[in-house]
């Protein structure tokens, strides 16, 4: 019972139905890529299986509890969400933004508590940015120390259950450069393969092609279709859902497996 999952969930807002899901579920060990048009309610679904929409929490389980009976202190310790933009006093330095994701963890300290941050920034990539203020670092680095803040969160006392814990991502690549992109999208898979679950919303195919090993698509507020990523991406229906047209280039060796699609 480690899944996330959701089970009649509708987000309105006034008159309007933002998001509506009859039932979606995500397995602990595999990344989960949420794709779909600006505006389709991709984040909408993120911020609800993450517990940040009050009138979504009974809709949503985790580890076989509905969100609404989390504790908030444990449900911190349990997953993590990482957003596009985060709000930091300045004068912190980039560690200290890192060891702020231990907060939910100050009445029980790990027993290499000091050790957590920096090793979450090396694991990063940004461990030489440790004592530099976080206003000075550029949009990929800022990125990127974020990303260490949640790794840090999600470091349990080695005394606690080994309950799966899981990290949501609004679009963790969206400031980075190519290189970082595949850095980042690569740490996820390392994540994922130690049982960490993934659920990462992205707006690039080709990424969510490579890395992910299931996707849901969401259109218009609905999940349009859910399932194995080369089962889903196909050009027939990113054509209706995005309205572009694409072709696949097939890996050399293996003739049925999507490589890329090039976008016409």
């Amino acid at each position: 019972m480690n899944e996330l999952r959701v089970d009649g969930l509708q987000v309105r807002r006034g008159a309007r139905t933002l998001l509506q899901v009859d039932s979606l579920a995500f397995a602990p060990g595999l990344v989960h890529a949420v794709l779909g048009p600006n505006g389709a309610g991709k984040s909408t679904l993120l911020s609800a299986l993450a517990g940040l929409d009050a009138g979504s929490c009974a809709a949503v389980s985790l580890h076989g509890r509905r969100l609404a009976d989390w504790p908030a202190h444990a449900l911190a310790r349990t997953r993590a969400l990482l957003l596009q933009d985060h709000a930091v006093p300045p004068g912190h330095s980039a560690r200290e933004v890192v060891e702020l994701g231990r907060y939910p963890h100050r009445r029980r300290p790990h027993p290499d508590e000091p050790r957590l941050a920096p090793a979450a920034l090396q694991r990063t990539g940004v461990a030489e940015l440790a004592q530099r203020r976080y206003e000075s670092l550029s949009g990929g680095e800022r990125a990127r120390v974020q990303l260490a803040r949640v790794l840090a969160q999600l470091q349990p006392h080695p005394q606690d259950a080994a309950a799966a814990r899981w990290l949501l991502l609004d679009e963790p690549t969206a400031a980075l450069d190519l290189s970082h992109q595949h850095l980042v999208m690569r740490l996820l898979r390392e994540l994922a393969a130690e049982g960490l679950g993934l659920v990462v919303v992205l707006h690039d195919l080709n990424l969510a092609l490579r890395y992910a090993d299931r996707v849901a698509v969401v259109a218009a507020g609905r999940v349009d279709s859910a399932g194995p990523c080369d089962a889903v991406l196909q050009p027939a229906r990113i054509e209706r859902v995005w309205g572009v047209r694409c072709a696949p280039v097939h890996d050399a060796g293996a003739a049925q497996t999507v490589r890329q699609f090039v976008f016409s």
